[in-house]
């Protein structure tokens, strides 16, 4: 990633900045060259520097503690703990694997501390969800859902997982929920059909898949309502699509963590459930007695 335009960017660009380049970009003529090149250089090696404290961060660029505070503050934070804040939040809008287990390789942790370090995420993650959720958000995404006459669930990599569990679960509940696998083609074509009165929900997280990206803006093309499940404001699915939720994946795991996002997925299905209860409790009694008339669970 590189920040050389960031001093001066386009409108467009400006649409899709995190707050740590929008405020480099405000700063513009008020830093200084040697300002401007040392806050460059720790937003292009984010994955050194997001868990630095500020004598580590002076220490990595040779520099002293008072200049790192001095250059923020030209930001216009006031606390380092802000800076890296939003220096963290940067860098997950430029995750990739390598990057994470890099990061993570230098920690000084055993290999138990890491395990009970990812877990301690995990469960920030929740929290954070918990504390930030709207309840009516939800209800509304699922009332759309009801309204659907199909509902097509993207989600490639290891965000499939989720995209089959939303499917699976609303099929359960009587609706036309599909999860397409596969091709870049074979999504598109699946996306191709939509029309207005069907639903895309697009699941991808930090800079987004391509795929899933282009099958929003597809979706959008056409006038079929979109909704989100990513992990920021600015990534390119919430930018794209009429709405979203948010549920974090940070995570010292190179694969991430989707802890949240799967709670996520639970409260909309819950919604779902419980807007249509006496259709959902019909749907899961014939379920029952067919599955109790094939033997479906094990018995020792």
């Amino acid at each position: 990633m590189r920040l050389a335009s960031a001093v001066r960017p386009s409108t467009e660009r400006r649409q899709g900045q995190t707050t740590l380049e929008r405020r480099f970009a405000a700063a513009g003529e008020n830093l200084n060259a040697s300002r401007r090149k040392l806050l460059r250089l720790i937003l292009e090696n984010t994955e050194d520097t997001f868990f630095l404290s500020s004598r580590e961060l002076a220490k990595r660029y040779e520099v002293d503690a008072a200049t790192i505070v001095r250059t923020i503050q030209a930001l216009g934070y006031k606390k380092y703990a802000e800076f890296t804040a939003d220096l963290r939040a940067h860098f997950v809008t430029q995750i990739t694997p390598y990057a994470v287990l890099k990061a993570a390789s230098k920690e000084k942790r055993t290999v138990a501390d890491r395990i009970r370090h990812a877990m301690d995420m995990d469960l920030r993650n929740l929290q954070a969800l918990q504390s930030s959720l709207n309840a009516e958000k939800i209800i509304a995404l699922s009332k759309q859902v009801k309204r659907a006459r199909r509902i097509l669930i993207v989600g490639i990599d290891l965000a499939a997982g989720l995209s089959w569990h939303l499917a699976y679960g609303l099929m359960t509940l009587g609706f036309a929920a599909e999860a397409p696998v596969g091709s870049t083609g074979n999504v598109q074509r699946r996306v191709r059909t939509l029309t207005r009165e069907d639903l895309l929900i697009a699941i991808s997280f930090g800079q987004c898949l391509r795929d899933t990206v282009e099958a929003a803006l597809r979706a959008k093309k056409l006038g079929v309502p979109t909704f989100g499940v990513t992990d920021s404001e600015t990534t390119p699915i919430a930018r794209i699509c009429d709405d979203s939720c948010m549920a974090s994946v940070a995570s010292p795991s190179f694969g991430g963590s989707y802890v949240a996002p799967l709670s996520l997925l639970g409260t909309i299905l819950i919604a779902c459930a419980h807007t249509q209860t006496a259709r959902s409790l019909e749907l899961l009694r014939r379920s029952e007695v067919e599955d109790l008339a094939d033997h479906r669970w094990y018995h020792s």
